[in-house]
């Protein structure tokens, strides 16, 4: 079982997180990509988690799905429109305990300057105390999206049926934050 993490407030330690998401190509395979720039932070109570915050900036521009072609068509009007949109937010509207260890945590996920509700199940993986004296505490979770309720809307037909980029998305997080001083 994992310990409940302690009361304080919390920055994410980029180098140690990842935001990504996963999305169908083709109608037959995933393509992954991830965010390299994410900054963050939160407010957990042990106490009362549903007094506990997040937000996470992503700067769009950090795309990183391991092919430069398909980043560079990810960043520009057809998908983000990196130049005019340049960061994605998510910043908590509510936290509701599932269980111990698991969390709902419902906010406002913005891209493209469409601002909509989504909710996150947010799992506590664990608490540690690093060779440094930091306390960290790591969250997994994810959540599906339509891409285009935030109008990210260009696709292609293909010939035998379907489109080249699915809809649905599924947005990760796994995020390993340290405690405040």
């Amino acid at each position: 079982m994992t310990a409940i993490a302690p009361t304080g407030t919390y920055s994410i330690d980029a180098s140690h997180s990842r935001v990504g998401f996963v999305a169908r190509h083709a109608m037959v395979t995933k393509v992954r990509g991830s965010f390299n720039d994410v900054e963050g932070s939160g407010y957990f109570d042990a106490d009362n988690p549903a007094a506990s915050k997040l937000s996470v900036t992503v700067q769009a521009a950090s795309i990183d799905t391991r092919n430069a072609d398909r980043d560079a068509h990810l960043k520009s009007n057809d998908f983000f429109d990196m130049e005019t949109y340049p960061t994605i937010t998510f910043a908590s509207t509510a936290v509701a305990p599932v269980d111990e260890t698991t969390f709902t945590v419902t906010g406002d996920l913005t891209i493209k300057g469409v601002t909509k509700p989504v909710d996150l199940e947010l799992e506590l993986t664990g608490t540690a105390v690093d060779p440094w004296g930091n306390t960290r505490l790591g969250l997994e979770g994810s959540t599906v999206i339509n891409r285009k309720d935030w109008g990210v809307n260009w696709n292609a037909a293909l010939d035998a049926g379907g489109v080249l980029v699915s809809e649905k998305v599924t947005l990760e997080f796994e995020i390993s934050a340290v405690k405040a001083a």
